[in-house]
């Protein structure tokens, strides 16, 4: 076998393989960057439900409070919620 051979052979073998070690390599990067990308997305998403999970468990609460408790104090609450509401917006309280 002579080098002239050796060389068509290193072409024809060599050079294919080595386009696609350089091509899966670049696959496997893009690849990377994408898990990456959605990783951060789904984390975000995470974050948001727990965020809403926090305001609706606070909300379930106060439904709650006002079930189990008696007629005159829920009435209390409602009417010293609508008075805070008043003076937040400005409005004169009667």
């Amino acid at each position: 076998m002579g080098a002239d051979q050796v060389f068509i052979a290193f072409i024809i073998i060599g050079l294919p393989i080595l386009l696609m070690m350089y091509l899966a390599r670049r696959w496997f990067t893009f690849k990377e960057k994408q898990l990456e990308s959605e990783t951060s997305l789904a984390a975000e998403k995470a974050a948001q439900y727990a965020a809403n999970n926090a305001q609706l468990e606070q909300r379930v609460r106060v439904l709650e409070q006002i079930v189990t408790d008696s007629g005159a104090q829920t009435a209390n609450q409602i009417e010293a919620l609508r008075d805070h509401k008043r003076i937040d917006s400005g409005e004169k309280i009667r």
